[in-house]
């Protein structure tokens, strides 16, 4: 099939197009999900577990889970193979996970993320506690419960006692999101705000701005979009999705496996506040210094040459 049209459109309507379809995949998956869902539940079982009559039931959280890996692959994984064909015509080309960089550049990406901790710690304190002004008490009170909401789903889905469920949990929470959200975010949205305002910066930080907003977490909205854009310039300079994916994967697989080890009384709930302390902003800062000298390193370490120069992001003629 001829893409061409496709190739020459302006970014505006490239991200309207990007946003079509992954509303119609995610529609297309859930349906799907649906389907192969009936024979296990039944007609009485799905509208049971839907309308969340038993939210402590088992079978109501195994189902949220069911619905949760659908969404990540329906809304994230799936349409950037498919806009990458439409765009480029060579999806691996296009999303740039058909080459590597230095290993040198894999393990820096980790220890920043093991780096930073304090300072996004710090970050995530002082955003939550953000107050709007009087005017906007039912935007704020709209927040605090989209948030508390989100916060008690995580609870239950992260609520497992064996390895097994631990396992699915790294499954569903680190590996899907690490590859979708950075396929769709870096390899797709960043693309197009990068060729929209002929900025590497600028279209790191719209797309870091965006990737936080859709997580509708507005207490938690500055460390995401510190961690979205320090995904974009990974990306950016070492020219691969790999390590990007790397990083999203190692950020998130330490939330799992840290509330997996404070619900065992392995380590104490102490380290999640590690930098929130009135007493530990030289921890803070020495975080930042730290991350920001790793970061260097790695850009250092690419020769200080952009590895995906803004007329990459062009269609192929």
């Amino acid at each position: 099939m001829d893409f061409s049209a496709f190739r020459d459109m302006k970014p505006l309507a490239q991200l309207m197009f990007s946003i079509f379809v992954m509303v119609a995949s995610l529609f297309l998956f859930m349906v799907i999900g649906f389907i192969l869902a009936f024979p296990f539940y039944g007609s009485n079982g799905l509208i049971s577990v839907m309308s969340g009559s038993a939210p402590n039931d088992p079978g109501y959280i195994n189902f949220l889970k069911y619905m949760q890996v659908l969404q990540s692959i329906g809304l994230f994984i799936f349409p950037p193979f498919i806009l990458g064909r439409i765009y480029y015509g060579n999806v691996s080309e296009y999303l740039l996970i058909d080459r590597t960089t230095k290993f040198r550049s894999y393990i820096l990406a980790v220890l920043g993320l093991i780096a930073i901790v304090p300072f996004i710690n710090f970050l995530g304190d002082l955003n939550s506690k953000m107050a709007l002004p009087g005017f906007l008490q039912g935007l704020e009170n709209w927040m605090r419960n989209m948030e508390d909401n989100a916060k008690a789903l995580v609870d239950k889905f992260m609520a497992v006692n064996g390895i097994g469920g631990l396992l699915f949990n790294i499954f569903m929470i680190a590996i899907l999101p690490a590859i979708g959200e950075e396929f769709m975010f870096r390899g797709v949205i960043q693309r197009i705000f990068t060729k929209w305002t002929r900025s590497q910066h600028m279209g790191i930080w719209i797309t870091a701005f965006i990737f936080s907003a859709m997580h509708l977490q507005f207490y938690g909205f500055l460390p995401r979009m510190i961690l979205g854009a320090m995904f974009g310039y990974l990306l950016v300079w070492t020219g691969t999705m790999w390590v990007p994916v790397l990083a999203h994967f190692f950020n998130n697989l330490v939330g799992v496996l840290g509330y997996f080890l404070i619900g065992k009384g392995t380590i104490t709930k102490d380290v999640e506040e590690f930098g929130t302390e009135p007493g530990q902003i030289f921890v803070v800062i020495i975080s930042l210094a730290l991350v920001c000298w790793v970061l260097y390193l790695i850009y250092k370490g690419e020769r200080i040459k952009t590895k995906m120069p803004v007329n990459q992001v062009d269609p192929q003629a």
